[in-house]
C-alpha cells in the first residue's frame, strides 16, 4: 500500500507543478488546439489553447511508477514481494506509452498544419492496431516469474489470458492465444477511441478517467490482497492474475498524474491532453481490463465512453440510412451544447454517470467475492 501512496503522490505533484511549465512551452512553440470550423460555435474561442497535455501525465505516470519501486523494498504487511519491475508494468504503461505515441503524431499533425484534421483516419487505426497487437502478443506469450515471500519461484503467469473473462476468466469461453491478441487490440481500439470521442469539453475525459483508473486500482489491489500466488487464500476466492500490486501502483499513479492535470485543464482549460492523452489512457485502460482480468466488465466501468461513443455511431448509422441525424450534434456533449446546457453543467452531470457506471462496476466485482466466499 505503501508504494501505491507514493506513486500516486509523486504523480499528482508531478503532474500538477509541471503542466504550468509544459502550458508556457506549448505556446512559446504555437502549439495551439485547432478547432473543427463545423463544431459549436462556442468552441471557437478556444482556438489556441495549447494542447498535447497528455505528455505531462504520460511522463508523470512513469516517473511515479520508478519512485513507487524505490519505496518498494520491503513489504512487511505484503503476501507477495513483487520489488523487480515486471512484464505487466512493461505492458501497461507500453500501452501507454505508444498509444499516446499515436495520438502525439496526430496532434503534432493538426498544430504544423494548423487544421484539426491530423493523422488520417488509416493511419490512426493502424497505430492503435499495431500498438495493441505488439502488447497483445507480449502479454499473451511471454509469462513472468513469480517469487513468493520466501524467494521461492511459484506458478509463472501471463500478464493476458486466452480466456474471455468478465470478474474472472470464463473457463468455457476459452478461446487460444491468436483469438486472444485479436480481442486486446479490438478492446485497445475501442477504449483509445472512446476516450477521444469523451475529451471534447473541458476537463470530461480527465475526470472520467480519474474515476475509471482508481475503480482498477482498487479491484487491481483487492485481487493483490486475494492472491493466488499466496497459500493463505482458497482456489475458490483468490484470483489469478498477473503482479495485481503492479497494476495497483500504476492505476494509481496515472489517477494521481490526471488529478494534478485536471487542475488546470477544468474550465476554462489552460491546456488540453489532445489525442496525446486521450489515445495514451485509452490503451492504458484497455490494458488494466486485459490484465485484471475483467474485460467484459470494462463497459460498465467505462459506461460514459461507451454512451458517448454508441451516440456516434448510433448517428452515422441514422444519417447514412434514412438522412437523419437523432442528435444535433454528436458526440453527445455537443447534443446538449447546442440544446442550451452549459459546458460546466454537461462536464459535471456526465462525469455523474461516470460514477454510477464505476459504483455497479465495483459493486458487481465485490458482490462476485462474497458470493465466492459464501
Amino acid at each position: 500500500m505503501r508504494a501505491v501512496i507514493v506513486a500516486i503522490g509523486v504523480a499528482f505533484l508531478i503532474s500538477l507543478f509541471c503542466t504550468p511549465i509544459a502550458i508556457k512551452v506549448f505556446t512559446r512553440l504555437k502549439a495551439g488546439q485547432p478547432i473543427r470550423a463545423e463544431g459549436p460555435a462556442m468552441h471557437q474561442g478556444k482556438k489556441g489553447t495549447p494542447t498535447m497535455g497528455g505528455v505531462v501525465f504520460i511522463l508523470a505516470t512513469v516517473i511515479a511508477y520508478v519512485a513507487g519501486h524505490l519505496a518498494l523494498t520491503t513489504l512487511p504487511d505484503a503476501q507477495i514481494a513483487q520489488v523487480e519491475p515486471t512484464i505487466t508494468a512493461l505492458v501497461l504503461l507500453g500501452l501507454m506509452v505508444f498509444s499516446g505515441a499515436v495520438g502525439f503524431i496526430d496532434d503534432f499533425l493538426k498544430v504544423r498544419k494548423r487544421h484539426s484534421g491530423g493523422l488520417n483516419k488509416r493511419g490512426k487505426l493502424a497505430g492503435q492496431i499495431i500498438v495493441g497487437a505488439v502488447f497483445g502478443v507480449v502479454a499473451l506469450y511471454f509469462p513472468s516469474t513469480m517469487y513468493d515471500v520466501s524467494g521461492n519461484r511459484t506458478n509463472a503467469e501471463t500478464v493476458g489470458s486466452t480466456t474471455l473473462s468478465f470478474i474472472r476468466d470464463i473457463p468455457a469461453l476459452e478461446i487460444g492465444k491468436v483469438a486472444s491478441v485479436i480481442v486486446i487490440v479490438l478492446v485497445v481500439m475501442a477504449a483509445t477511441n472512446g476516450v477521444n470521442l469523451t475529451d471534447g469539453l473541458d476537463g470530461l475525459a480527465t475526470g472520467a478517467s480519474v474515476m475509471v483508473l482508481a475503480a482498477y486500482g482498487l479491484i487491481a489491489f483487492w485481487q493483490y490482497r486475494h492472491w493466488c500466488a499466496d497459500p493463505n487464500y482458497t482456489e475458490a476466492y483468490c484470483y489469478t492474475v498477473r503482479d495485481p500490486l503492479e497494476i495497483a501502483l500504476i492505476a494509481g499513479a496515472a489517477a494521481g498524474a490526471c488529478v494534478g492535470f485536471l487542475w488546470w485543464n477544468t474550465s476554462p482549460a489552460r491546456i488540453f491532453m489532445g489525442d496525446t492523452g486521450a489515445l495514451g489512457l485509452g490503451g492504458l485502460i484497455a490494458g488494466m481490463a486485459m490484465s485484471t482480468r475483467t474485460i467484459l466488465l470494462l463497459p460498465i466501468i467505462g459506461a460514459l465512453f461507451v454512451i458517448i461513443t454508441m451516440s456516434v455511431v448510433i448517428q452515422i448509422i441514422s444519417f447514412r440510412t434514412t438522412g437523419k441525424r437523432v442528435f444535433r450534434m454528436s458526440p453527445l456533449q455537443h447534443h446538449f451544447e447546442l440544446a442550451g446546457w452549459s459546458e460546466v453543467n454537461i462536464v459535471v452531470r456526465f462525469w455523474i454517470i461516470a460514477g454510477i457506471g464505476v459504483a455497479i462496476a465495483l459493486g458487481l466485482f465485490y458482490s462476485e467475492f462474497l458470493a465466492a466466499v459464501s
